[in-house]
């Protein structure tokens, strides 16, 4: 196992400063990146209207559990293999160097994306809750302290996230156990969100199949546990620990949430008051957070609103650092590597990978300048494209990993179950192939890439251009990443020794 590397005085420091985060620590960086407040008021409502309507909440239950069937084996991977590549470090024990170096490719993609994605958001949300500056001003804004932020010690970045992200839980939490404590309009009914057959209404191809594909959508970023492994206090315990408190706590908060907004609306007029909530003008769901912001309004108070609606920011901001930090630790493996070029493997005096920061930072700087500079929307464009590329990114690593886990213990037997190295994995893998089927397939309403003239609420695959170019890009990525690794031969044996030990 790799944990860090020893240097002389004389040399660059390319090791992250061990020790800094608990399990609290890397769980606050984990459920920031996947924004939970942002999730409940951006997707759910969607999953309802467009998804399977009361039982959109039983969505969010099922890959919440099949994410944590994937979290078994992940966790007993962490056990074998610490590195700040996670991902493909795993993808390359079990799968060969060559698969896990391109996947490392994807990963990257993917963080870039998703923080790409939430810089729009945040943007957007500032210039209309705030004014006073343009989206992309804003969005620049909050890239300059977001990059100081990653620069600083890993523990300081956990703090801030802390504080934000328990306000965020606690105005989620506040608001479900008010409505539920009231029983809404109709009553409890945890039957019509959690039946399996209201789940599964609609069927895989229609109805049920959307609200799966934001349910997925919603949960990215929970896979980050192991890429602060190295910086853990003890990777063997903390780590483990970390991913199953963290998908825990993150499939719970969202499964009571948004059965808290079906009971608060009544589960027989969910849709039809979801509708009626976010409808600005003529158009349903242009607005999808009013709708959590009335209930809250309704059964906890005016100020709850207020206090979620700027919790949306921090919630965003949030979200930006945690996914800066997660990119960064990826490039930073692979430099240190040798995959990428060396510098990136540098880290400062407080054991931050600082030139791999930098590079996170200009790449998603250059991107919302050119955003910016052809007028492109930052919620239409920027947002929807790039978080539609980044989940269906995120999946196939996930898959990927699922398999390389089964192949690794497969080949090195060790004191774990079988429910952990086979049924688990299996499982998961099982679940997540379906989830980026049918994130592919209705990836023209996720992204808002669809084809002219095409209903995608009742049409799969009707891809515009650009959607298919989507799609396609991390496919394409890990195919082209594999064929340069097998062409190439002894400039990349640092890849084998180093980037996957």
């Amino acid at each position: 196992m790799t944990t860090t590397r020893t240097t002389s005085p004389t040399e660059p420091e390319t090791s992250l400063r061990q020790g800094r985060l608990g399990v609290i620590g890397i769980v606050f960086f984990v459920v920031a990146a996947a924004a939970p407040l942002v999730g409940m008021t951006g997707a759910v409502p969607v999953a309802i209207v467009l998804g399977n309507g009361a039982a959109a909440p039983g969505a969010y239950l099922v890959v919440g559990i099949t994410l944590l069937l994937f979290s078994v084996g992940y966790a007993a991977m962490s056990q074998r293999v610490t590195n700040a590549g996670a991902f493909f470090a795993y993808i390359g024990r079990g799968l060969g160097k060559h698969l896990g170096g391109a996947s490392a490719f994807v990963s990257i993609l993917a963080y870039l994306a998703i923080q790409l994605a939430i810089y729009g958001f945040f943007g957007a949300v500032m210039s209309g809750q705030v004014g006073l500056l343009p989206w992309w001003a804003w969005s620049l804004l909050s890239w300059a302290v977001v990059t100081l932020l990653s620069l600083l010690s890993v523990d300081v970045g956990a703090k801030v996230l802390g504080v934000l992200m328990l306000l965020e839980v606690a105005a989620l939490v506040v608001t479900s156990v008010a409505i539920l404590a009231d029983g809404g309009p109709e009553g409890i009914n945890v039957w019509a969100s959690f039946d399996p057959a209201a789940i599964v209404a609609g069927g895989l191809a229609g109805s049920a199949g959307i609200a799966f594909a934001f349910a997925f959508a919603s949960f990215i970023g929970f896979e980050a546990t192991a890429i602060y492994g190295e910086e853990s206090k003890d990777p063997k315990k903390v780590v483990p620990r970390a991913t199953y408190l963290a998908v825990g706590l993150i499939t719970a908060l969202f499964a009571l949430t948004a059965f808290a907004m079906v009971t608060g609306m009544g589960a027989s007029s969910v849709v039809e008051k979801t509708v009626e909530f976010s409808t600005v003008g003529d158009v349903p769901l242009a607005d999808p957070a009013a709708v959590l912001f009335a209930l809250a309004t309704q059964y906890v108070g005016p100020w709850m609103a207020t206090v979620m609606s700027i919790l949306v920011l921090s919630s965003l901001f949030a979200g930006l650092l945690a996914f800066q930090n997660s990119a960064s630790r990826c490039l930073f493996a692979l430099g240190r590597g040798g995959a990428l070029p060396k510098p990136l493997s540098r880290v400062n005096g407080r054991g931050a990978p600082a030139a791999a920061s930098i590079v996170t930072s200009v790449l998603t700087g250059l991107v919302i300048t050119v955003f910016a500079v052809f007028g492109l929307d930052p919620v239409l464009n920027l947002f929807f494209w790039f978080s539609g590329l980044a989940v269906i990114s995120i999946v196939l690593i996930e898959i990927l990993v699922c398999v390389a886990i089964v192949v690794y213990f497969h080949r090195n037997k060790g004191s774990e179950n079988v429910f952990q190295t086979v049924i688990a994995p299996i499982l998961a893998t099982v679940g997540l192939v379906l989830g980026e089927y049918l994130l592919m397939s209705r990836f023209g309403l996720l992204a808002g890439t669809v084809a002219e003239g095409v209903d995608p609420t009742v049409t799969s695959w009707g891809l515009s251009p650009i959607g298919w170019v989507l799609v396609v890009l991390p496919f394409a990525l890990l195919v082209g990443g594999y064929a340069v690794l097998r062409a190439g031969k002894t400039e990349n044996e640092s890849l084998v020794r180093d980037v996957l030990s």
